[in-house]
This record gives C-alpha cells, sequence and structure tokens, in this order.
C-alpha cells in the first residue's frame, strides 16, 4: 500500500492550494480517508475526514467553511481543497486511509493505518 501526496507549496495568506492524494495497493471505495496536519512540536491534527465511498464528510472547526475534502474513486485519488489559507495552515500535510468499518471518530489519526509521505503548505 501506497500513498503518495502532492500539491504542496508556498502562498501568500488568502490564497488556496489543492492536495492530491493518490493510492495504490487499495481501493479508495473501501477505505475512509483523511487528511490530517502537523507543525513542528505538535501531534498530528486531524483536518478532514470522509467517510467510506465518499460519504459524510467532517472537518476541523478551523478550517469549516474553507477547505474542502473530495474523493475520485476512479482515479483513487483524495483531495483537500484549501482556500483563504492563512499562517497559522502552515503545516506538514498527510493524507491517510482506514479500512470501513473501523470504530472511533474519523478525525482522530490514531484510527488510520496507513499514511503518506506528506507535503509541505507553507502560508505567508
Amino acid at each position: 500500500v501506497q500513498l503518495v501526496e502532492s500539491g504542496g507549496g508556498s502562498v501568500r495568506a488568502g490564497g488556496s492550494l489543492r492536495l492530491s492524494c493518490s493510492g495504490s495497493g487499495l481501493d479508495y471505495s473501501r477505505y475512509s480517508l483523511g487528511w490530517f496536519r502537523q507543525t513542528p512540536g505538535n501531534e498530528r491534527g486531524g483536518v478532514a475526514a470522509i467517510y467510506t465511498g465518499g460519504g459524510i464528510a467532517h472537518y476541523a472547526d478551523s478550517v469549516e467553511g474553507r477547505f474542502t475534502i473530495s474523493q475520485d474513486n476512479a482515479k483513487n485519488t483524495v483531495y483537500l481543497q484549501m482556500n483563504s489559507l492563512s499562517p497559522e495552515d502552515t503545516a506538514m500535510y498527510y493524507c491517510a486511509a482506514r479500512p470501513e468499518g473501523t470504530m472511533g471518530w474519523v478525525l482522530d489519526s490514531s484510527k488510520y493505518h496507513y499514511w503518506g509521505q506528506g507535503t509541505q503548505v507553507t502560508v505567508s
């Protein structure tokens, strides 16, 4: 199983980025998918997640209304559209997958089995 993020970079405050996460070795339609972020010295926190098969999405309060998670099962890819970015959004962003039926809050990173290597987002 491999998850590969892309789309990170540097952007000015107020700008937008779209992150992508392509998966191989697993069928995205059978997994809940999430985006998490981490800054140095802090724990990895949930940003957005979507239940199995493109179902209900959940967002951290800090990104609600600005970020949108979506997935394309045909491409085995999950996206995170990030708008109105602020310097507080600067972090390493990771995508993750957990099998359908996994219990627990969908934004809880400890419930995820597979992780990408991360992509850096810097907002100035």
